[in-house]
């Protein structure tokens, strides 16, 4: 079997992730929580845990700055995950998941993190032409830094032009991705209500969201668009094929992290030369996994390897 390609992911507004259980939640009153759990956090850390977690290897570039990053630093080092850091700006910022047990509701406050500069950006280009491998895989995710520009992503991407760029990004730049697309982008991921925000209607089935992706990939916008459609499944479709993968039906405990769970699994099915319905398949069935853990625990491979059967993906 082939070496598999390298990858990379980029986590430019990590965060300290803290998760934690109130009996109820009631206004203008003292919630007493559970002891909290501890998690490294943001788009591209989780998708290299995830990657670690199934048996794969990436390198995490990560922005960390003051005690909280110092903190976290610590965290991903316990996660066995493979990491340089950047230089960022301010404090890492944190983040907090409230389970009530009452409802099993979860409510999640995520805190902005620091302003970035021209020097912050600057140091990430330098980083990311030093350390991207050609052929290899490079994983965008999150949440971009106040600060810098909505086509920031776009200008990333660029200053990896040999390797293959995998974005999973929402709100301006996502529009920003779609509007001016990224030259050899090779994946953008979103959800499905990201998806009908950007045509103005419900995509009310499969056919319909495999339609706006494969329309997305034949303007090339990415040479694959991958929609999430919750609790349906995954929809991957090229200028030339279009695949659906169904959700396992599993009881959801914590839905964070199912999106990176997904991203990683998909990202190592690739590196690893699989097809695109297999990749596709791994993801679902990540992402099934990832929602049956507590607070921001990734998938289990266990779990993942067990859900599979029901993830197959077929053609849309």
């Amino acid at each position: 079997m082939a070496e598999p390609a390298p990858i990379l992911t980029l986590t430019l507004n990590p965060a300290l992730d803290m998760a934690t259980e109130v009996p109820e939640i009631i206004p203008d009153q003292k919630l007493r929580c559970s002891d909290p759990l501890l998690d490294p956090g943001g788009g591209g850390l989780n998708v290299s845990r995830a990657i670690r977690s199934l048996g794969g290897e990436s390198l995490a570039l990560v922005a960390l700055g003051g005690l909280t990053g110092d903190r976290l630093a610590g965290l991903i080092r316990q996660a066995g995950v493979t990491f340089l850091s950047i230089l960022g700006p301010g404090e890492t910022r944190l983040s907090l998941s409230v389970r009530e047990e009452s409802t099993g509701k979860q409510y999640r406050f995520m805190l902005p993190g620091p302003v970035w500069g021209g020097a912050e950006r600057a140091r990430v280009f330098t980083l990311l032409r030093a350390t991207a491998r050609p052929g290899g895989y490079s994983v965008i995710s999150g949440s971009q830094p106040p600060g810098t520009p909505i086509d920031f992503s776009s200008q990333l991407a660029e200053s990896m032009p040999d390797s293959k760029v995998v974005l999973d990004t929402s709100g301006k730049p996502l529009v920003e991705a779609v509007r001016n697309p990224i030259p050899g982008l090779e994946v953008l991921r979103m959800d499905g209500e990201e998806a009908e925000s950007l045509t103005g209607h419900p995509l009310k089935d499969r056919k319909d969201t495999a339609d706006f992706a494969q329309g997305l990939a034949r303007r090339g916008v990415a040479r694959k668009v991958v929609v999430a459609r919750g609790a349906d499944g995954n929809v991957l479709a090229t200028a030339d094929q279009r695949l659906f993968s169904p959700a396992p039906k599993v009881r959801v405990r914590s839905t964070v992290g199912a999106g990176d769970s997904f991203v990683a699994a998909l990202v190592l099915a690739m590196s690893r030369g699989q097809p695109d319905d297999e990749a596709l398949a791994l993801g679902s069935a990540a992402a099934a996994a990832a929602v049956t853990t507590d607070a921001t625990q990734l998938c289990r491979p266990e779990d993942v390897m067990r859900l599979m059967h029901e993830a197959v993906a077929i053609e849309v």
